[in-house]
């Protein structure tokens, strides 16, 4: 008796066994496996290759930021930004909002932080990319499909904005220029975009003149609106 049911308990196992895989076929063909972070593109910090996703901003301050834009991880949100670069959307924009050990916020023509493009706002693309220091990132208000041509650089890192902004490029060159660009809600003396352009397009540098040329007008605190939170 015993020896009989030692070799049904065997059979029963094998049988188990033999089913598992094709159940656990089943469920994987049910349930879509969620993308990892693993399949997203990585960053290439090269200036030579891929120099269409390269955005180049011009500072006031002399300086020059590389930024590796990234499609793969928010395709609609990069064609905007490259889209407004090429109409000279962000030629003479100030710095508007820039807080120490947190980031610096620009893309606003009226320079109170409350204005944007003639185009629609765009549908979030939150992605697990970290924002790490140098993150470049879309501000939007309070709803999450409210983004239109703000963005901000991060200083430090802030993983409470991860899935919460659209992540969408990185600082690849000139760190050092954002570093310096100077504080404040807004900052008494802007730092701003004299120029910015995409690499390929090949844009003349800003000459000597434009960049000592000053803001063409001053901006008040009491119009500034904060689309991000800290």
């Amino acid at each position: 008796m015993r020896l009989m049911l030692k070799t049904l308990c065997s059979a029963a196992a094998l049988i188990a066994l033999a089913a598992s895989p094709s159940m656990a076929q089943d469920i994987e063909a049910e349930t879509p496996a969620p993308r990892l972070m693993s399949s997203y593109a990585t960053i290439d910090y090269s200036l030579q290759s891929d120099r269409e996703n390269i955005l180049f901003l011009d500072l006031s301050n002399g300086e020059r930021v590389a930024i590796r834009l990234m499609p793969d991880w928010a395709p609609d949100h990069v064609e905007r930004i490259k889209r407004l670069t090429r109409q000279g959307f962000y030629d003479g924009v100030i710095f508007h909002r820039v807080i120490e050990g947190f980031m610096a916020q620009t893309g606003d023509p009226t320079g109170n932080g409350q204005g944007g493009s003639d185009l629609p706002d765009l549908e979030e693309e939150f992605n697990p990319m970290p924002h790490v220091r140098g993150t470049v990132s879309m501000a939007r208000a309070q709803s999450e499909d409210s983004a239109n041509s703000q963005f901000f650089i991060v200083f430090y890192p802030r993983f409470s904005l991860d899935q919460n902004y659209t992540n969408f490029g990185r600082v690849i060159a000139g760190m050092d220029a954002v570093d310096a660009i100077n504080r404040g809600e807004p900052p008494t003396n802007p730092t701003r975009i004299v120029q910015a352009s995409l690499a390929v397009d090949n844009r003349p540098a800003p000459s000597p003149a434009q960049l000592a040329s000053p803001p063409s007008e001053e901006i008040s605190a009491d119009d500034l609106n904060a689309p991000i939170g800290q």
